[in-house]
């Protein structure tokens, strides 16, 4: 006699991708609830259920899972990041809120957990765990210690310490670091990294802390080397490249490695996809299928501890992407705890969010005066060596470069020669400044102005004309927080983000058509990098090497020390 089992959903007629064996094979996958009922071949079983989805001549897979990624980075709050993200097959990430947190402190990570707790999507938490980033380089609106990292980790959701960007305070022994680290050591969470290029005895040194991940960019030779002594992984877009694959596939044994976004803007998940996106760069790039959907799925899920996932089997969580086949991991359906997600904005419940509460306008702190295009030195009038970063049209790399510039009556004279990041201090109304040349584009007169700026948050510009300067900072700062662009003969193009300087309270799609206006203004601007974004708001990041500029100065990143801002100059900082 053949069985019957009920559930709720019927995934009828395709076949299933085993993520264990790798093989395909002809299953109708029953749902009861928010969990797997049944995988079974056709007319092995009678199956029945309410609502049925014809998937004939398709693939069932596991749902993808981000093992490291901040919500802020689409410059919205997690429903918002839900609606852009669940339709493309993301259903559980791991994040880390160092944005918001760097702003608001313990009050930005408590209002960000429970604005995703009622999700569809399933958002655990890692707590910042440098913030500042950099501690002792840059004025941020928080500075969390081990006390405070403590008690956070025990909060609902949370599994993680996050990223430990300040890897060189790890390496020398900074009782403030290793005592944050040691407080997640005592509450068993995992340790997540940050620690471009380091091998050798530094690299022993931070696995020792107990720290066992990396999602930052290395050589395919670092990759290996971090992977050999069992580091997991983290591979982002800009770390996909063929000979990092053929670096990996050339290895006896393939480590088992994440796929994750770690920042991805609004306009590029409405445009090109989240997870699935990054999927079809690692394909090209030459992983093969069943690798590229290991990383996507079983090895976050193992990684986060999250055994009810990652795999299409009974009693699993009922988290699936139907696709066409494994050339492609764009879903043509995307079903999350047993219910089909129909398309953008269809993740959370009713036909709209509910307007955003924001208990973080008026963060953003600037007296009059602070957003003039004046840089003030006390050198002496004439022709001085400046010290300036040098971009590249890549990634967030930074090499230090110099710049003849003239000063006249105590003011240095850029326009005209140079384009300049200037960062002001927007958390305690101090607004401590400093400016810089930044040389490696030659975009024309002009400015772009962000709160969003890696990690730290203050107000950044980079500008080529002094009126363009202060007006996008002044635009920006009427604005409570956010972005924009000013440059002669166009209109300005903004995008306010009154929560906290770095999100938005409008719906996703307004916020990706006004980020996809900003990029494209930028790029016509002349700033034309792979990910103008990324290179523009991380110029302040001072854990990003070579070297980066805060509302403090130049910082040399590898050697955690400052930046004279005079080329052969031995001071801390003149100008």
């Amino acid at each position: 006699m053949t069985p019957r089992i009920s559930g709720t959903l019927l995934l009828r007629g395709g076949s299933v991708v085993s993520i264990h064996t790798g093989e395909t094979f002809r299953a109708d996958v029953l749902l009861d609830g928010e969990r797997i009922r049944a995988v079974l071949a056709p007319g092995a079983a009678e199956l029945v259920a309410p609502e049925e989805l014809d998937v004939t001549g398709r693939l069932v897979v596991p749902g993808y899972v981000d093992a490291h990624m901040h919500v802020e980075s689409s410059l919205v709050p997690p429903a918002e990041f839900e609606a852009l993200t669940l339709h493309r097959g993301t259903t559980t990430v791991l994040a880390d809120p160092h944005e918001i947190v760097n702003v608001t402190g313990r009050d930005g990570m408590a209002w960000m957990i429970d604005q995703a707790r009622d999700l569809r999507q399933d958002i655990r938490w890692a707590v910042p765990s440098c913030v500042p980033s950099l501690h002792g380089f840059e004025t941020a609106g928080a500075d969390l210690d081990a006390g405070d990292i403590a008690e956070m980790l025990t909060w609902d959701g949370v599994t993680t310490l996050g990223e430990v960007m300040d890897y060189r305070a790890v390496i020398g022994g900074d009782p403030r670091t290793l005592a944050i680290i040691d407080a997640a050591r005592r509450a068993g969470v995992r340790l997540d990294g940050h620690c471009p290029h380091i091998s050798g005895a530094d690299l022993n040194e931070y696995l020792w802390a107990g720290i066992d991940s990396d999602h930052t960019k290395n050589s395919p030779a670092v990759t290996v080397e971090k992977a050999r002594l069992g580091m997991v992984m983290m591979l982002q877009e800009k770390c996909l490249r063929p000979e990092l694959v053929e670096a990996l596939l050339a290895l006896p044994v393939l480590p088992d490695f994440c796929l994750v976004s770690d920042d991805v803007a609004p306009d590029a998940a409405l445009d090109h996809g989240h997870l699935d996106h990054l999927a079809g760069v690692a394909l090209a790039c030459g992983l093969p299928p069943l690798v590229a959907l290991r990383a996507l799925t079983l090895h976050p899920a193992r990684r986060l501890g999250l055994d009810d996932r990652g795999v299409v089997a009974p009693g699993r969580r009922a988290d699936l992407v139907v696709l066409r086949d494994l050339g492609s991991f764009v879903p043509e359906a995307v079903v999350c705890r047993g219910g089909l997600v129909d398309g953008p904005g269809s993740g959370r419940p009713g036909d709209a969010a509910p307007p955003a509460d924001n208990p973080f306008a008026g963060t953003v702190r600037l007296p009059t005066g602070t957003t003039d295009a004046g840089w003030r030195t006390d050198l002496p009038d004439g022709e001085h060596v400046f010290r300036a970063l040098r971009v590249n049209p890549v990634d967030t790399y930074t090499e230090p470069d110099e710049v003849v510039l003239p000063v006249r009556d105590g003011l240095v004279g850029w326009e005209g020669r140079c384009a300049v990041v200037t960062v002001v201090e927007r958390h305690t109304g101090a607004a401590s400044r400093r400016t810089a040349p930044v040389l490696g584009f030659a975009p024309g007169p002009g400015a772009f102005a962000t709160t969003y700026a890696h990690d730290s948050h203050n107000l950044t510009v980079v500008a080529t004309s002094g009126a363009a300067l202060t007006e996008a900072a002044g635009r920006v700062a009427a604005a409570g927080g956010g972005i924009a662009l000013v440059r002669d003969g166009h209109p300005a193009v903004e995008l306010p983000l009154p929560v906290g300087g770095v999100m938005s309270d409008r719906p996703a799609a307004e916020v990706a058509d006004a980020a996809r206006e900003i990029r494209s203004a930028v790029r016509a601007w002349g700033w034309d990098h792979a990910n103008p974004f990324m290179s523009l708001t991380t110029l302040t990041l001072p854990v990003s090497p070579a070297v980066k500029i805060t509302d403090r100065g130049l910082v040399r990143v590898v050697e955690r020390a400052w930046e004279p801002a005079l080329a052969g100059s031995t001071e801390r900082d003149r100008a």
